[in-house]
């Protein structure tokens, strides 16, 4: 189980050698985690209000290059919810191959920037993320 978001490779994506740029392949995972939060019904602009949910930890493994045109699929898994950070593997995919896949961890901080707990509910529909629903 999990979240899976569809981006097309836009030429916006792409190097003039006609790959992802990689650093554009982090905005893509951005976007999903953003989507996510909007799936589980809690607006990343809403959270943002009083504070924040930046990425405090991210390692990735490209596996294959992406060209114009490519439909990707891009997966999002929870794999662990703590008080005030949410563990998350991504992996993006076509029907034929994984081009990349990624670890990170999300932190939510208030507005001074320190760590602060997940809201009640919100946690709550992140642990069923987690549980597979």
């Amino acid at each position: 189980m999990g979240f899976t978001m569809h981006q097309k490779v836009l030429f916006k994506h792409c190097d003039p050698a006609g790959i992802v740029f990689y650093p554009r392949y982090f905005e893509m995972m951005n976007d999903c985690v953003e989507a996510f939060f909007d799936g589980v019904g809690h607006p990343f602009e809403t959270l943002h209000q009083s504070g924040a949910v930046p990425t405090a930890q991210i390692e990735a493994k490209f596996t294959a290059p992406s060209r114009h045109g490519d439909q990707l699929a891009i997966d999002l898994r929870v794999t662990r919810v703590g008080w005030s950070s949410l563990g998350i593997d991504l992996t993006a995919r076509t029907e034929a191959e994984t081009r990349f896949e990624a670890s990170a961890v999300l932190v939510h901080v208030g507005g001074d920037g320190r760590p602060v707990p997940w809201p009640t509910d919100l946690k709550a529909s992140l642990m069923r993320e987690m549980e597979g629903r």
